[in-house]
């Protein structure tokens, strides 16, 4: 099996925005080490910035449109995102919801090898979103995203379900889960549970003390 992934999702947090955004990268880039992937997924904003310092760090858009280059005021094009370091992308997070069409017509214009994540709310989303091949999926319940309780206490079963799922439908896209992420135990037991990774923010963002937080997360792989 390939390293797990913790994804961070920057959102557009004061605390992982701007020169904020850079000095969180800074603290990723020391915990990372051998044993997971670590990621930044930056808003469209910072993303060159991010991505011309990072060193060991893949740095993500938050979102990408499936557009080309020309009259497209406000959207995202996927072909500058590249040209600027994008590493990967999100894609459906539950505070940002696309349909099905406009995943498939983005997956169809990235080169390969590029790596998407989309995020589904449920088992049944999941399923759909399996069928058109992303390298990712994560499961998010959306009320418990930012909350106190992780999905891997509060869910168990939609996570070890929609690992089951996708894995029938395609069995290489790789499953992650998220909302209510937070430390090393909830990264344990999602991979306990099947998934290959974990999708969080403020659990990092807003966290007193980032190194440490980050150092939990990845002290029990």
């Amino acid at each position: 099996m390939e390293r797990p992934l913790i994804v961070v999702n920057f959102k557009t947090y004061a605390s992982a925005s701007a020169t904020e955004a850079e000095r969180l990268l800074q603290a990723m880039e020391q915990a990372a080490g051998d044993t997971a992937t670590m990621v930044a997924v930056a808003s469209a904003f910072d993303l060159a910035v991010l991505a011309n310092q990072s060193t060991n760090v893949e740095v993500w858009s938050q979102h990408l449109d499936p557009v080309g280059l020309g009259g497209y005021t406000g959207w995202l094009e996927p072909q500058t995102a590249l040209t600027r370091g994008a590493k990967g992308s999100l894609i459906n997070h539950a505070e940002h919801k696309v349909d099905l069409d406009h995943v498939r017509s983005l997956l169809s214009m990235l080169p390969d090898g590029f790596p998407v994540c989309a995020c589904a709310a449920d088992v049944e989303e999941a399923k759909a979103l399996a069928e058109l091949n992303p390298t990712f999926i994560a499961v998010e319940p959306p009320e418990l995203i930012g909350g106190d309780i992780s999905v891997t206490t509060a869910d168990p079963a939609i996570v070890s379900d929609t690992v089951a799922a996708v894995k029938a439908v395609n069995p290489s896209v790789r499953v992650l889960c998220g909302a209510g992420v937070k430390n090393g135990m909830d990264v344990a037991k999602a991979l306990e549970l099947g998934a290959e990774g974990v999708l969080l923010a403020s659990g990092v963002t807003k966290a007193k003390d980032v190194h440490a937080v980050l150092a939990d997360l990845v002290a029990s792989l």
